[in-house]
């Protein structure tokens, strides 16, 4: 405990020290209450950490990325402290990297691990240290990235881990299920799980089944009732059969988008571009009906489709309610926090019931140290239908 406090007395007099150098310096009444009042909130809701410092994946010059030192953070209004267990890659660590160019700042958004403190504002019954969580964070711009022994959250993102769940398999929940929410039901309106389902069955097609986001996508739609048409690789299809399809089409077959519409009798409405590049935004256009339709995708189509097409661009990043100016500029938004809220505890739930299962890891052996190899090996376009992942202790220089 007692270094906890020390954690907040030197970010108090860190802030001092910053206002002094101003030429006037002037210690209010009102700030001495303010920080005593982070003080009285925060030392009792702390677990007792090894030390003040913690290790991290930084981005340096080159679009490269290092392991380094630096403070741990202490938590915010609303938020908490993570204990990081484990980690997981995304498409988005790599490009935020190379594309912001960034330097210092923490790499990494999908993480599992444990809540090790809680900041004012947060219901410390409701959240309680120790308690197992998972989320998304948005790495690579700044000093709070997942990749790293801990990490400050806000508590509305929060996914609860259940027991049968391990931290290295929880690790890929943050993006794949929040962007699956904000995909069916914030872009659009389908069919929920929990909910009686439609009659006849809505059709939806996932694009791009066998990434990480469609592979959660697939089964989020079978368990609203759905019915689920999907592309890949041939090779994924028995799998991608097992979480939930109903029917699998290769996206590398030139005739794709017309046997889609052929096998949908011409009424497909509904698509998901879970890979959001190259012509993909353009085969979906041309599966869905003649009417037209709407997409969810994840990146905006460089392309005018036709006359018809909605296309609906959605990040998770929006869900953390907090502004940035990568990869578009964004100021946060009531909505999206309450949709964010209840996105996680929805996730929550069906992960509490026991219906979704984890995509295949990749395990790097060396935790936060290997995190250069694992953006090469992704970067080159290796990872099929595997999630990219690393072991907080596995890291040199970091105790189990």
């Amino acid at each position: 405990m007692t270094l906890f406090i020390l954690l907040i007395v030197r970010s108090l007099l860190t802030d001092i020290s910053k206002s002094c150098q101003n030429s006037s310096c002037k210690v209010t009444p009102q700030r001495l209450i303010r920080d005593s009042y982070i003080l009285s909130s925060c030392i009792p809701h702390f677990f007792p950490l090894p030390s003040t410092d913690m290790k991290a994946v930084f981005t340096i010059a080159g679009a490269r990325v290092q392991v380094r030192d630096t403070e741990i953070p202490i938590p915010k209004e609303e938020q908490v402290l993570v204990k990081m267990v484990a980690v997981a890659q995304n498409p988005t660590d790599w490009k935020t990297i190379k594309l912001a160019r960034v330097v210092g700042a923490i790499v990494g958004t999908d993480y599992a691990g444990t809540i090790a403190g809680v900041g004012p504002g947060v219901d410390d019954e409701k959240y309680k240290l120790g308690d197992r969580v998972a989320g998304v964070l948005h790495g690579s711009l700044n000093k709070n990235g997942a990749f790293a022994e801990y990490a400050l959250v806000p508590v509305h993102s929060l996914i609860r881990i259940p027991d049968s769940w391990t931290f290295e398999e929880a690790a890929q929940l943050g993006v794949g299920t929040t962007t699956t929410c904000q995909c069916f039901w914030q872009s659009q309106n389908l069919p929920k799980p929990f909910e009686r389902p439609s009659s006849p069955p809505t059709t939806v097609l996932i694009w791009s089944g066998a990434s990480a986001t469609g592979h959660y996508a697939i089964q989020f739609a079978k368990l609203s009732g759905m019915r689920v048409i999907t592309t890949s690789s041939p090779k994924h299809w028995d799998r991608l059969k097992a979480l939930g399809a109903d029917a699998c089409f290769d996206y590398n077959d030139p005739e794709v988008s017309e046997k889609i519409r052929a096998y949908t009798e011409n009424k497909l409405k509904y698509a998901v571009d879970c890979f959001s590049e190259k012509t993909s935004f353009q085969k979906i256009s041309d599966a869905l009906s003649e009417e037209g339709g709407t997409i969810s995708c994840l990146f905006p189509s460089p392309y005018k489709l036709r006359a018809g097409i909605k296309l609906k661009f959605t990040l998770a990043y929006d869900l953390l309610a907090e502004p940035y100016k990568f990869p578009k500029v964004y100021n946060p938004r009531a909505e999206d926090k309450a949709f964010g809220d209840w996105a996680t505890d929805l996730v929550s739930e069906v992960l509490k019931s026991g219906k979704l299962v984890p995509l295949p890891m990749k395990l790097y052996p060396n935790g936060l140290a290997s995190v250069q190899e694992g953006l090469r090996y992704m970067q080159e376009g290796k990872v099929s239908a595997e999630k990219i992942t690393y072991r907080i202790s596995d890291t040199p220089g970091i105790e189990a």
